[in-house]
């Protein structure tokens, strides 16, 4: 179910104040659940996928997305292939 548009879009507090104040070239942040706003456009976000954090590029097409949808939890897993002796 989607959020209630009389609300607007959920956006960290602590990630907002990072993106308006801080002139940084990458902002690392932890939340996931924040909706990317035209704000964000241009911006480089390391966004934390439970591992890793993952550089990515705010680009036009982002806005109205959530900002996890662009940093994978699960990597691909491919079986290995056994020696024929």
């Amino acid at each position: 179910m989607s959020r209630s548009s009389w609300k607007g879009p959920y956006i960290k507090k602590t990630l907002l104040k990072d993106i308006i104040t801080k002139n940084k070239k990458e902002i690392t942040t932890f939340s996931r659940e924040s909706e990317i706003t035209p704000r964000f456009i241009g911006k480089f976000l390391k966004v934390h996928n439970g591992k890793i954090f993952i550089l990515i590029k705010i680009t036009e097409e982002m806005v109205g997305f959530k900002l996890g949808e662009f940093a994978p939890t699960r990597s691909k897993y491919s079986f290995k292939k056994k020696k024929n002796k």
